[in-house]
Formats: C-alpha cells, sequence, structure tokens
C-alpha cells in the first residue's frame, strides 16, 4: 500500500444547533452563519458562538486531512472555547490544511433553516469565508434551503449544515 497522500482529498462537514430564544429569554446566543450576524429572535445553543456554517467547514478541512473533527480538537468541556468567534477554528483549520501541503480548491456549503432567510447575507457569508481561508469567493458556493416545515428544522427549531472541501496538494514549483 502506498504511504503517498493523493493529489485531491475531498471533506465532508456538517453541524446542527438547536435553536432558542436569544439571551435572556433563552439560552440561544445572537444568530450567526458565516460569520454575518442576523437579527433574528432565535439563536443557537452552542460553547463557542455557535456558527455552523463554520463549524461544518471545518469539519469539512478536518475530514479531508483525515484528522479528528472540530468536536476533538476545540472539546465544548474546555471553557476557552466559551463564546470564541468561531473564525477562529476556521483559521486554525487552514493552518492545519497548508501545514499538511494542501490549499482549499474550492468549498460548497447548504445551510437549512426555515428563519432567517440567507439570500440577501449570502455574498457577506462567501466572502468571510474566502477570506478567512485565503481564496478567491468564486471558489466558494452558500446555498440556503428550508426544511419544507420538516422536523426540528423544519419547524424553526434548528439550524443545519453541510459543507464538502476540495483540497489539492500545493505544487512543489
Amino acid at each position: 500500500m502506498s504511504t503517498q497522500l493523493p493529489a485531491l482529498r475531498i471533506g465532508h462537514g456538517y453541524d446542527l444547533h438547536r435553536l432558542e430564544p436569544v439571551a435572556p429569554a433563552g439560552a440561544g446566543r445572537p444568530f450567526v452563519l458565516g460569520g454575518a450576524r442576523f437579527d433574528h429572535p432565535l439563536g443557537p445553543v452552542g460553547h463557542s458562538d455557535g456558527d455552523a456554517l463554520f463549524h461544518a467547514v471545518v469539519d469539512a478541512l478536518l475530514g479531508a486531512l483525515g484528522m479528528p473533527d472540530i468536536g476533538q480538537s476545540f472539546p465544548d468541556s474546555d471553557p476557552a472555547w466559551e463564546g470564541k468567534d468561531s473564525a477562529f477554528f476556521v483559521e486554525a483549520a487552514r493552518t492545519k490544511v497548508a501545514r499538511a501541503g494542501f490549499e482549499v480548491v474550492n468549498i460548497d456549503a447548504t445551510v437549512i433553516c426555515e428563519r432567517p432567510k440567507l439570500s440577501e447575507r449570502k455574498r457577506e457569508m462567501i466572502g468571510n469565508i474566502a477570506r478567512l481561508l485565503g481564496i478567491d469567493a468564486a471558489r466558494v458556493n452558500v446555498k440556503g434551503k428550508t426544511h419544507e416545515r420538516v422536523d426540528a428544522v423544519g419547524e424553526g427549531r434548528a439550524v443545519e449544515v453541510h459543507v464538502v472541501a476540495l483540497l489539492a496538494a500545493m505544487s512543489t514549483r
């Protein structure tokens, strides 16, 4: 069996956060997705800032490298991550990608939630992801979907995100 890594690596990231009324009315944090803050009465319940899009990006990158996921790398049992801006985790994953000799080719994300509607903020989320990963915004896609009022996501009680990342070995020119 060859120990040489393939030139391309694909990773899938997933995250789901329960949504509750924003503090002080409940345990929800302000609703942030892809670094964009939404004015919404419900927010994610989470240890860090609860940015499910950034969390799924991190898991996709770490998964492509065969590394431990975000929960193992930044456990919610560690008070250091309490309320942490999830941009930190994306930057840490980007560093791991570079140290492993890879670069991000593209990111494709699907955010599933009933509310808030994402269309007016997609460019901002795409720009934030691209900036944190050091890639052109044309290499990042964010799609918004609903769950047609089915299950907790469809009832507006959760937000769900899937992300696929493609990495390529850096050239040795």
